[in-house]
């Protein structure tokens, strides 16, 4: 009995080994998740793309903004006049946070000086913030990242006040006032399930046609290989729909997540990504030989569209080589476009990049599908 079971492992081990896909998932797997967690993932936000209206601009205005800097939490990237210009830049997600300064800075800085023997101290008029913090409170991790800013030791600001002294600041929280995390879940989640469907549904399509048989008879019929690819993806557009649809009312009548997006905006972002994830499955299931490794390799792409599109972890707390990454993943580009979309009512033309991006893909990955199953008629 023991030799037979000896024989049928040392079969098996063989044959695992002739399986070239298979065994390099079982090695690449664990070392991209060990990267990824180890390496790309990181909780604590920094560096988030800020903007300033600085209407002050006062040398004690000019002290706080570096201040500010320094912790390294936020890089000021824009200027801004008013604070619509502000506004309207978190809606566009330009800048995930604005340091507003109002005019009148000083005076709430020092509102009453008095001198103490030869030593200057300033009394801070703290029964009103100093100036405010305007953010994009859809995503809840940058939200309370800058909640740790509210108050920035006095002392840092002035080097001539000999007493540390806290001004506050007010942090108006735009889109997600309540700060629930289901308000910044429920779009992304469309993008992960998208995903996951839409490249799961179309990674085996070719594969499945040569394992039933079928792909003779697709070599006799005059369907050129770019009507197959097209035949392949739209049946699943609809069903791409379908859940988005789902997800989108589901979310509204169970969890109250405001849509505050037009339906043409978002019938429009859905439909670039349901496309660009269907062409990404058809270029995986012209290169795997078998359900199974389309189905591997479906999970070596879902594994970093979660991780690294922004869905769980902030985009911007990521190293630059993983953001690199980042940027090839359509799940990327539509989370953006998503949140922003559902959240902030902003629209297509204010997300051009992440659309034009996708459209690219689409393009590209259509006709690498088509070339590659071509080869294979010959």
């Amino acid at each position: 009995m023991w030799r037979r079971i000896f024989a049928i492992v040392v079969k098996e081990l063989r044959q695992l080994s002739r399986d070239r896909m298979t065994f390099g998932m079982i090695v690449m797997i664990p070392l991209v998740q060990l990267m990824l967690f180890g390496y790309a993932i990181n909780t604590d936000a920094r560096h988030l793309p800020a903007g300033l209206v600085n209407l002050s601009d006062s040398a004690y205005s000019r002290s706080l903004v570096q201040a500010v800097e320094a912790t390294q939490v936020v890089d000021f990237k824009q200027r801004y006049l008013s604070a619509a210009e502000a506004e309207a830049a978190i809606t566009r997600g330009e800048v995930k946070a604005v340091l507003y300064l109002p005019a009148d800075l000083d005076e709430r800085l020092v509102r009453h000086p008095s001198f103490v023997g030869q030593q200057y101290l300033a009394q801070p008029y703290l029964s009103q913030p100093v100036g405010q913090w305007l953010v994009d409170g859809s995503d809840t991790v940058v939200a309370s990242t800058i909640r740790s800013l509210r108050q920035m030791p006095l002392d840092a600001v002035a080097g001539r006040v000999q007493k540390a002294v806290m001004p506050s600041f007010e942090v108006v929280q735009y889109f997600n006032p309540e700060q629930r995390s289901v308000v910044n879940i429920v779009p992304g989640l469309l993008g992960v399930i998208l995903t996951m469907t839409m490249v799961m549904f179309t990674s085996a399509a070719i594969v499945r046609e040569r394992e039933q048989g079928n792909m003779e008879f697709l070599i006799t019929t005059p369907v050129r290989p770019l009507e197959l690819m097209l035949g392949k993806i739209v049946p699943y557009v609809i069903v791409g729909f379908v859940q988005v649809t789902i997800i989108l009312s589901a979310g509204h009548l169970l969890f109250d997540v405001p849509i505050r997006g037009g339906i043409d905006s978002i019938t429009l972002a859905a439909m670039l990504f349901i496309c660009a994830s269907l062409t990404l499955g058809l270029v995986i299931s012209t290169i795997a030989k078998t359900q199974l490794q389309s189905m591997q390799m479906t999970v070596f792409i879902l594994l970093p569209s979660i991780l690294l599109s922004g869905f769980m972890f902030p985009y911007e707390a990521m190293p630059i080589a993983a953001q690199w990454i980042a940027e090839a993943l359509p799940a990327t580009h539509f989370m953006r476009m998503s949140r922003a979309i559902v959240l902030r009512d902003a629209q297509v033309m204010d997300l051009q990049f992440d659309a034009l991006w996708m459209i690219g893909f689409t393009c590209i990955g259509l006709f690498i599908a088509s070339m590659r199953f071509s080869k294979r008629l010959d």
